[in-house]
């Protein structure tokens, strides 16, 4: 699988995932079934958040949650295409992740696996948009939640991704 993605420190000095790539193309629907199969090569890995030291592991519910979600299938147009496309920065976006916080499960259907509850992080990522002659314009930016479970074996796994949205300034390229 090849990835051209960077991490990168954006202009308010925050690290960034720049995705430099629009793999997942749609102008009206994203087609998830490519997402799920893209996301199918991550599982088994692990990532360690950096400002944390946090494992992170890719289980083989991931590619499934991710592509299928209540939150995905909300998801339209410009921020449906971003979590598509975020998927290429999957261990990136786990490693600069930060603002870690932890909630107990609220929900019983959560106990098999989220056995010992839920962390949050925040982590940020960008893509490119092209002109018309298929040169990088700029970069949206973009922020997002990295929901991981806690589960009985005492290993966290990404669950999802939530709560993408677009920053109101734009990085350039320079």
């Amino acid at each position: 699988m090849t990835r051209n993605v960077e991490i990168i420190t954006n202009n308010e000095g925050n690290k960034t995932v720049r995705i430099k790539d629009i793999r997942f193309k749609g102008k009206r629907s994203i087609n998830w079934d490519e997402v799920k199969e893209y996301l199918k090569d991550y599982v088994g890995d692990m990532y360690t958040v950096s400002n944390y030291e946090d494992r992170i592991y890719i289980g083989a519910d991931l590619p499934d949650e991710y592509t299928g979600s209540r939150y995905t299938h909300k998801l339209m147009g410009a921020l449906a295409k971003a979590k598509a496309n975020a998927a290429q920065g999957i261990s990136e976006l786990i490693e600069i992740s930060d603002n870690k916080r932890f909630r107990d499960n609220q929900d019983e259907r959560h106990v098999r696996n989220a056995h010992f509850g839920w962390y949050r992080y925040d982590s940020r990522f960008e893509l490119p948009v092209f002109d018309e002659a298929g040169n990088v314009e700029r970069y949206n930016s973009y922020k997002a939640t990295m929901l991981i479970r806690h589960a009985a074996d005492n290993k966290k796994y990404l669950y999802d991704i939530l709560d993408i949205k677009k920053e109101t300034s734009n990085s350039f390229d320079s």
